[in-house]
């Protein structure tokens, strides 16, 4: 810490971003054991890892991908998304969630977010269903998990399939249930701002046999070497390719980094709880200032939290808000921009207005640091920057 002898405010020597992984030297030695050992890839510390995922969530079945897009395809392919197809998803998320949709030829079709949670608002899902829905990707956005007994009942209603995009909630809990079990597939992301890390990487967990067999074709070129799903065989050397797949596999040094992490998690979600705890009871009493609400039924894993300042409360807008925080040496940012005002989406016909909420809340929104390896001092660093950056355009 250094004082600015311009404005006599203590601020920051360091930058601090708003999510970094924790490696240890158990995780370095579990990858140099992977680098000294027979496999670096299509190893067995894939399988340690998936079945480490699946008995964690309570899922039968688990498939790791090379990254947490790659997943979310394969869901897709796996739900037999097609041209023509529908499919209901949030537009508060990165631009994975509805793109995977787009890969397989079909539409997403955005729906808004409740303006308490900023997932998508179920009671807005059943108005979107036309007889060329397919599916609704529910994202667990900030790491609250999504209203999951109502989105099933709706796509129950409806013979529709499930998909929850958990890239932000491995850990948290709906109803006192684990996600990973809540929908017809799950994917997690293990990107290293997320809860662990296999620096890129991602699973979808399932109970459905046959997603977990079309998924596993999936990630490796739609190819199979099992005799027995053979049309074919001409020896021991024999395989078939019986979908249009894509190289989606995941070394087996990821999977060693994700093994070690694994025996982490539970702590890396307490921190990041006992941190959210510490923002909201700081900013509570701010007016202007809006915290995170959570569901009576959730209880988050906080990937991210996100502070919303009401412009009617300050002489200045979000943009110069966001600066203050950067200048102060807080990694803030903003988490997301609506996925249909992407200049890809708006060629594709997409228009703005299309969400009032979600627009509402990206405008007002803003996100700060939260990861398990901050300091009790990184927390007091962000909440006293908050603090001054709060006073020095609060509207009085």
């Amino acid at each position: 810490m250094s004082e600015d002898n311009h404005n006599h405010t203590l601020i920051r020597e360091t930058f601090l971003p708003y999510g970094q992984q924790w490696i240890d030297d158990e995780d370095i030695a579990e990858v140099v054991g992977v680098l000294k050992g027979e496999f670096i890839t299509q190893g067995p510390k894939i399988t340690e890892f998936e079945q480490k995922v699946a008995s964690y969530v309570g899922a039968k079945y688990a498939v790791a991908f090379c990254n947490g897009t790659a997943a979310l395809h394969g869901a897709c392919f796996a739900a037999g998304i097609k041209p023509g197809d529908e499919v209901i998803t949030t537009p508060i998320t990165f631009i994975a969630s509805s793109n995977c949709v787009l890969y397989e030829g079909g539409t997403p079709v955005f729906v808004d977010i409740n303006p308490d949670t900023y997932n998508i608002d179920p009671d807005q899902i059943t108005a979107s269903i036309t007889d060329r829905t397919k599916a609704i990707i529910a994202v667990d956005f900030t790491g609250q998990p999504v209203e999951m007994d109502r989105i099933q009942m709706i796509a129950r209603d409806h013979g529709l399939i499930t998909i929850q995009d958990a890239a932000h909630s491995l850990g948290a809990l709906y109803g006192g249930r684990k996600v990973g079990t809540l929908a017809d597939m799950t994917m997690f992301s293990f990107h290293p701002v997320k809860h662990i890390t296999t620096g890129e990487g991602g699973v979808i967990v399932t109970d459905n046999e046959e997603y977990y067999e079309k998924l596993l074709l999936f990630r490796s070129h739609g190819m199979t070497k099992d005799p027995d799903k053979m049309i074919n065989n001409d020896g021991p050397w024999y395989y078939e390719m019986h979908e249009l797949g894509y190289n989606y596999r995941m070394t087996d040094l990821q999977a060693a980094l994700g093994c070690s992490q694994m025996h982490k998690l539970d702590g890396f979600v307490k921190r990041r709880q006992e941190i959210a705890q510490q923002y909201s009871e700081a900013f509570l009493k701010f007016e202007g200032l809006v915290i995170p609400k959570q569901h009576q039924e959730a209880e988050s894993s906080w990937h991210l939290y996100m502070l919303r300042w009401q412009p009617e409360n300050f002489t200045v807008d979000r943009k110069v808000i966001f600066e203050a925080l950067r200048a102060e040496n807080i990694g803030v940012h903003v988490h997301y921009i609506p996925v249909y005002l992407q200049p890809y989406y708006q060629q594709l016909g997409y228009e703005k207005g299309l969400c009032p909420q979600a627009e509402q809340y990206y405008n007002t929104a803003i996100t700060l640091p939260l990861f398990p390896r901050m300091t009790d001092q990184d927390v007091i660093d962000v909440i006293q920057a908050v603090q001054r950056v709060y006073e020095r355009f609060q509207l009085l």
